[in-house]
């Protein structure tokens, strides 16, 4: 690992000739090269979209504070897109090209993100959108894992280095479900109740007025017996809460 490290170094120094354009999302792969680039001429550029929710927001804007790097936040309309909005499998591919495309209008130095080795073996349709705008992806060049990557995070002090992976909000529907800002805003605000309940793992999917709530099988003892729950729910206007007995699991729509 630490060789590996050693090399994905020594590329960010050469990468830095240009400049550096972190695509920057808070979590612990990007946060990881905003560390490793933090002495370098870098830029952390954070996309903002109703696909983002406003505590991952914030969460980046105090991580560039406390590294001291340079951050700009791009704003984006993901919505505005009828393919995107229309949410087909491959609308992730289409959403990273919207983002990227407006990224490299802005910036003409070398764009960075946080993909990393395991994802190029995960159905990410986005990666497509990557490799057609020649956006570099550093750890998975140098094949670090996201076990090496939380491994290396933790020994290097960063606060994330545990951080469960937050996908975008549109993950939480089913395909072909059209994507709506109002339901977007339900499954922020019933995923933020629930992490405020101590569930840290956790996903609210959302099939129409039904809920299937997604979280670590030791969690379903503590969240069968807690009563705040369905109260809150049916005032976001979710008619059914269901428990996934298949328990949390990456890429469950897919």
């Amino acid at each position: 690992m630490h060789k590996k490290i050693a090399n994905l170094k020594e590329y960010l120094l050469k990468l830095n000739e240009q400049g550096i354009c972190l695509a920057f999302s808070g979590g612990v792969d990007s946060t990881l090269l905003l560390y490793l680039c933090k002495d370098l001429d870098i830029v952390a550029c954070t996309f903002k979209s109703v696909f983002q929710t406003e505590e991952e927001i914030k969460l980046t804007k105090e991580i560039c504070t406390k590294y001291n790097v340079k951050q700009e936040i791009v704003e984006y309309y993901p919505l505005e897109n009828s393919i995107i909005q229309l949410n087909p499998k491959d609308r992730c591919y289409h959403c990273k090209k919207l983002m990227f495309e407006k990224l490299c209008a802005i910036t003409g130095r070398n764009i960075i993100d946080g993909t990393n080795f395991d994802d190029l073996s995960t159905f990410r349709p986005g990666l497509r959108a990557l490799k057609e705008l020649r956006i570099i992806s550093p750890l998975a060049e140098f094949k670090i894992s996201k076990e090496e990557i939380r491994k290396y995070a933790k020994e290097l002090g960063i606060s994330v280095y545990n951080k469960p992976s937050t996908p975008c909000l549109a993950t939480r529907f089913p395909y072909n479900t059209p994507l709506i800002e109002d339901k977007l805003k339900i499954v922020e605000e019933g995923e933020n109740f629930l992490k405020s309940q101590g569930f840290a793992e956790v996903r609210l999917r959302l099939h129409d007025d039904i809920a299937r709530i997604e979280l670590p099988k030791s969690d379903f003892d503590k969240i069968v017996n807690n009563e705040k729950i369905i109260p809150k729910f049916k005032e976001l206007g979710i008619r059914y809460i269901t428990l996934d007995l298949e328990g949390l699991r990456r890429g469950s729509m897919d």
